[in-house]
C-alpha cells in the first residue's frame, strides 16, 4: 500500500496486490498525516489527517469511515489526556468507554503485542496499569516499597514482561524486574543497571536481549561504582560475568582471572537505524554475538576492542582492534564490517566462519564517510547499499553491492553441523537441551534459507535454577526464596470461599516458557490448599482514584477491598454517611466499584463493613463534597473600638456546609489565622486604618475580599433614614450600594461646611448635621426626576454589621465617622426589610463614658427618637412635597 499526500495535488491510496508490479489507485476527501496499521488484523488501519480528524478503514485503505473529529496529538498538558475504548466499526460517543476515571500521563500508552500499558499519576504518587489481551487493565504490582519514578517497557517477548524501573534512591540506574503472563506480578531480576543518556536526552538502559536465543540477555550492572558486565541464559534467575578471552588478537596469552578481571561490553543501540550499534545478533544466527568491549575490572572507552562469541558468550575471541559496525548477510552465514562512520573508508571485511578470519574488499574509489547501510530483505536478494559522503561538503554517495558473486554454490546437506546450546558445559537452557543446524565455517555456498533450526528441544528434569521467586519473595544469601518484610504469605486471594480451594504459594514460580518436566517441579510449584474460614481482616476502603474530593452532583466510585476472609460469605455493608446505606450478601458483588452521588455539600464519614460468622472488621474514610464557590462577601464595621472584641464574618454563595478553609490576614500580620468557621473573632490594640482580607478554598478554586477599618478610641452612631424611592431603585448589588454611598458622602459634606476642627471642637460636627437632617436639608438626587431626602432617626446604640448577607436584604444601613484632626467619613450600609430606611453615624468622642457596653457610644445630650416615632411611609411623602415647596 502506498499513500500519496500531497496538499497541492490530491491524496490518494495506491493498492498493489503483485507485490509492487501494479497498482490500483483510490481518491481520498482528506489527506493523511499518519498511517497505522491494527497489530492482528491486517486489513484494518487507522488514518490521521491533516486537519487532526481520525478515520478507519477495513478493507485495506479502500474505503474509510470518519471516527472522530478532532484528535490532538502530543498534548502538553496532562490533564487532556483521556483512555477511550469502542468498537472501530461503531465509534460513537455513547458506545465509547472510560477505563479510567481521571486522566493518563501523556505519551504513557504503549501498545506492544499481547499488552497495553498507561501511568496514571494521582497525588504525586505514579501507578501502571496492564491490560493482558485487551482485558480490563489491572494495576502493576512490583515490591511494595519500590515507589518508582521512572518505568520503561524494555521486553514483552515470550508471553511475559520486562521492565526496568528507576526507583526513588535511583539516579542512575535502573532496577529490572520481570512479570508473570499476564504482566502484572513483578519479581527482582537485577538490581542496579546502569543508564545513559541519549543524543535526544532519553534514557538508554545497558540491558540487551540476545537474539535467536530465549532467555538470554547480557547487561551492566553497577556494584561499587564500578560497571560490570553480567549474562544470564534463564531470563534474569542467575547472572554471572563474562570470561575474558585467552589470548589477544596477537595470540599473545591474557592473563584475566574472574571475578577480579572479566570481558565487559558496551550495550548501546545505535539511534542511526542503518548503523549495528555497539552490539549486535541476530536471530538467523543464534549463539553468535558481536560487540565493542574491553577486559579489566570494570567498563571501560577506552583501549576497546572487538570481540565475537560463536556459542552464546561461553567463549570470546577478539577480532580487531577497532571500532566497527557490523552486519550479518545471507541470513547470518556471512558477516561483514565496516569502520565507524567518523573514519572515512575504501573497504570493507566479510567472514564467512564467524569471524575466525576475514577478507578485505575495496567498495569505493575514494574513502567514504559511511552513514549508514541497508540490507535487502528476502531470500534471493544478496545486496547491499552503503551511503554516506566523501566530505562533509560533499552531497551524498549511494553505492549498491550485488555479494552474491562471491559464492560459488548453494549450500548442501554436508555444509551443516550440529550446535548444541550450553551455558558452561550446562546443556540444560531454559529446561530443555536446544540442538542447532548451522553452516560449518569456511565453507563459501550461499545459505540462502533461514539456517536456525532446532533440530531437537529435548526437555530436562526441573532443578531450582528453573524457578524464580514468587512476588512478594526475596532471595537471600542461601539462594531460598523468603517472605519479605511488607509481604503477609498468609493473605489468601478474595475469591477464596469455603469449601473451594486455592493455589498456596511456595515462594517460587516457574521462570515462563521454561519447559522443564518432574524433577523438583512439584515442590517449587503453588499447592492447591482448601480455603480455610477465618474473619475478615485487612478491610480497606478507597475511592476509584484515590483522591478525598468530590464535586456536589457527581458519581462518587467506592472500592472494597479484604485481604483475609471468605469474601464469597462475607456480608458487606457501606454507610455513604449522608443517611443512605447499601448492603451486599458478599465481596463480589463489589468488584466493579460502588457508585453513590451527593446531592449535598459536606464532610461525609463513608463507612464499611465486613462480616462473616467468625468476626466482623470495619475502615471508613472522609469524603470532602463540594460545590464551586462563586461569591465571597467579607462582613466587617468600618469603625470599631479599641482593645474591644469584634467579629468579621465571610459570606459565601452558594452557601456551603463544613467544606471550606477560611485564611484572615488582620492589619499587617504576614500569617493567616486559619480557619473552618466563616467567622472570627479579634482585638485591635492600636488606633488608626487596618486592612482585613479573606480568602476562602473550596477544592481547587479561592476567592478572596478585602475591607478597610478604622480602630478608634470611642464613636458614636447616629441613625439615618431615606425617602423610599432609594430602596425601590436598589438592584442589590455591591457595587450599587458603593456608588450611592459616595453620593450620600457628598452630600453630607455639602451641608456640613468645612470639616477639620481642633479638637477642642470635636462636638460641633455632629450638631451641625443634626441640624441640617432636621431641617431636611440633605438630599441629592438618584437620577433626574428622583431626589432622595436624608433624615435623622436617632443616636443610639446600633450594630454595625448585619449578619444578613446582602443578596436577601431590602433597606440601606450606613455609617458615616469623623475622626479626630482629619477628615474620615465611613459608610456602612445594609439593607433591612422591617426598617428600610435605617442608616448610622458614627461621631468620634474623646471623653470616656463609663456606661459604655457596646462597641458604640450614647451620648445623653443628643436627641433621641424612638422607634415608635419613625415617620411612616405617608408623612415622609409630605415631609419632601414642604422641602420642594420651600426651595420654589
Amino acid at each position: 500500500i502506498m499513500v500519496l499526500t500531497d496538499p497541492e495535488f490530491e491524496s490518494s491510496v495506491l493498492i498493489s496486490s503483485d507485490e509492487g508490479s501494479s497498482y490500483q489507485k483510490y481518491r481520498l476527501n482528506f489527506f493523511v498525516l499518519s498511517l497505522l496499521f491494527h497489530h492482528t488484523q491486517e486489513d484494518w488501519a487507522l488514518a490521521y489527517s491533516h486537519d487532526q480528524k481520525l478515520y478507519s478503514s477495513f478493507d485495506f485503505g479502500r474505503k474509510w469511515q470518519l471516527v472522530h473529529e478532532r484528535v490532538t496529538p502530543n498534548r502538553e498538558k496532562r490533564d487532556e489526556t483521556r483512555y477511550v475504548t469502542c468498537r472501530a466499526q461503531a465509534c460513537s460517543e455513547s458506545s465509547r468507554t472510560y477505563p479510567f476515571s481521571g486522566y493518563i500521563e501523556t505519551n504513557s500508552l504503549v501498545v506492544q503485542d499481547e499488552y497495553v500499558f498507561v501511568q496514571v499519576t494521582t497525588t504525586g504518587r505514579a501507578s501502571y496499569y496492564v491490560s493482558y489481551q485487551r482485558e480490563p487493565f489491572v494495576r502493576i504490582k512490583i515490591p511494595k516499597y519500590s515507589l518508582p519514578k521512572d518505568m520503561h517497557i524494555v521486553s514483552t517477548d515470550q508471553g511475559q514482561v520486562f521492565t526496568a524501573v528507576q526507583e526513588w534512591n535511583q539516579n542512575d540506574t535502573y532496577n529490572m524486574y520481570i512479570s508473570d503472563t499476564r504482566g502484572v506480578y513483578f519479581t527482582l531480576a537485577l538490581e542496579n543497571v546502569r543508564t545513559s543518556r541519549g543524543l535526544g536526552g532519553n534514557s538508554m538502559i545497558d540491558l540487551y536481549e540476545v537474539a535467536g536465543i530465549e532467555g538470554m540477555l547480557i547487561a551492566n550492572r553497577k556494584v561499587e561504582n564500578q560497571v560490570k558486565t553480567y549474562i544470564t541464559y534463564n531470563k534474569g534467575r542467575d547472572w554471572r560475568l563474562l570470561q575474558a578471552p585467552t589470548t589477544d588478537l596477537a595470540g599473545n596469552p591474557i592473563h584475566c582471572v574472574l571475578p577480579f578481571c572479566s570481558l565487559h561490553l558496551q550495550l548501546q543501540m545505535s539511534e542511526n537505524p542503518y548503523l549495528s550499534g555497539s552490539i549486535s545478533t541476530k536471530s538467523s544466527a543464534p549463539g553468535v554475538i558481536v560487540a565493542t568491549g574491553n577486559i579489566g575490572s570494570e567498563l571501560s572507552y577506552s583501549n576497546v576492542a572487538m570481540f565475537i562469541s560463536s556459542d552464546a558468550g561461553n567463549n570470546w575471541r577478539q577480532i580487531c582492534e577497532e571500532e566497527h559496525n557490523v552486519w550479518f548477510l545471507d541470513k547470518g552465514g556471512a558477516l561483514v564490517a565496516v569502520k565507524q562512520p567518523t573514519v572515512p573508508t575504501r573497504h570493507l571485511w566479510i567472514s564467512f566462519d564467524e569471524g575466525r578470519q576475514w577478507t578485505r574488499h575495496s567498495f569505493s574509489a575514494m574513502p567514504l564517510f559511511v552513514d549508514g547501510v541497508l540490507v535487502e530483505a528476502g531470500a534471493e536478494n544478496q545486496i547491499m547499499t552503503f551511503f554516506g559522503h566523501f566530505s562533509h561538503r560533499s552531497e551524498w554517495q549511494l553505492i549498491k553491492i550485488d555479494y552474491k558473486s562471491i559464492f560459488t554454490r548453494r549450500c548442501t546437506e554436508g555444509d551443516y553441523q550440529t550446535w548444541h546450546l550450553h551455558n558452561q558445559g550446562e546443556p540444560c537452557i531454559m529446561g530443555q537441551k536446544q540442538i542447532y543446524m548451522k553452516r560449518r565455517p569456511g565453507n563459501y555456498c550461499m545459505v540462502g534459507w533461514d539456517n536456525s533450526r532446532i533440530l531437537s528441544a529435548e526437555p530436562c528434569i526441573c532443578r531450582a535454577h528453573d524457578f524464580e521467586c514468587d512476588y512478594g519473595f526475596e532471595r537471600r544469601g542461601d539462594g531460598n526464596c523468603l517472605p519479605a518484610f511488607w509481604f503477609n504469605p498468609s493473605t489468601l486471594s478474595q475469591s477464596c470461599s469455603q469449601g473451594q480451594n486455592y493455589l498456596n504459594s511456595t515462594g517460587y514460580r516457574k521462570v515462563v516458557a521454561n519447559n522443564c518436566t518432574k524433577g523438583v517441579k512439584e515442590m517449587y510449584t503453588a499447592r492447591k490448599q482448601q480455603c480455610p474460614n477465618r474473619p475478615p481482616r485487612g478491610l480497606v476502603l478507597t475511592t476509584h482514584d484515590d483522591k478525598l474530593t468530590a464535586n456536589m452532583g457527581s458519581n462518587v466510585t467506592f472500592l472494597v477491598r479484604l485481604e483475609e476472609g471468605d469474601s464469597m460469605r462475607t456480608n458487606i455493608q457501606l454507610d455513604f454517611g449522608d443517611g443512605t446505606a447499601v448492603s451486599y450478601s458478599n465481596l463480589s458483588w463489589t468488584q466493579e466499584g460502588i457508585r453513590h452521588v451527593y446531592r449535598s455539600a459536606g464532610i461525609f464519614r463513608v463507612t464499611v463493613q465486613a462480616e462473616n460468622s467468625l468476626g466482623f472488621d470495619t475502615s471508613s474514610l472522609y469524603l470532602h463534597v463540594t460545590c464551586p464557590v462563586e461569591h465571597i462577601q467579607l462582613l466587617a464595621p468600618y469603625v470599631v473600638i479599641k482593645n474591644k472584641e469584634v467579629n468579621l464574618t465571610a459570606v459565601v454563595w452558594p452557601s456551603h456546609f463544613r467544606t471550606l478553609t477560611y485564611f484572615w490576614w488582620l492589619g499587617n500580620n504576614t500569617e493567616p489565622i486559619i480557619t473552618l468557621d466563616s467567622s472570627v473573632s479579634h482585638t485591635f490594640s492600636t488606633e488608626g486604618m487596618v486592612t482585613i482580607t479573606v480568602q476562602v478554598s473550596s477544592g481547587d478554586s479561592i476567592l478572596q475580599d478585602t475591607r478597610s477599618i478604622a480602630i478608634q478610641e470611642f464613636f458614636k452612631s447616629l441613625l439615618l433614614s431615606f425617602s423610599p424611592n432609594l430602596d425601590e431603585a436598589n438592584p442589590d448589588i455591591p457595587e450599587w450600594r458603593q456608588d450611592v454611598g459616595r453620593v450620600i458622602k457628598k452630600a453630607v459634606l455639602q451641608v456640613s461646611g468645612n470639616l477639620f476642627y481642633p479638637s477642642c471642637h470635636s462636638l460641633s460636627f455632629p450638631e451641625i448635621l443634626v441640624n441640617a437632617l432636621n431641617q431636611i436639608s440633605v438630599e441629592f438626587e438618584l437620577k433626574p426626576g428622583s431626589r432622595v431626602i436624608v433624615y435623622i432617626t436617632q443616636l443610639t446604640l446600633a450594630p454595625l454589621v448585619d449578619s444578613i448577607p446582602r443578596h436577601s436584604s431590602s433597606a440601606m444601613l450606613m455609617l458615616l465617622s469623623v475622626v479626630f484632626l482629619g477628615l474620615a467619613v465611613f459608610l456602612i450600609y445594609k439593607f433591612k426589610r422591617k426598617i428600610p430606611w435605617i442608616n448610622i453615624y458614627a461621631e468620634v468622642n474623646h471623653e470616656k463614658e463609663q456606661e459604655m457596653i457596646s462597641t458604640v457610644g450614647q451620648n445623653d445630650t443628643t436627641p433621641k427618637i424612638t422607634l415608635s416615632e419613625f415617620s411612616t411611609q405617608k408623612e415622609l411623602r409630605e415631609k419632601e412635597q414642604e422641602a420642594r415647596a420651600k426651595r420654589e
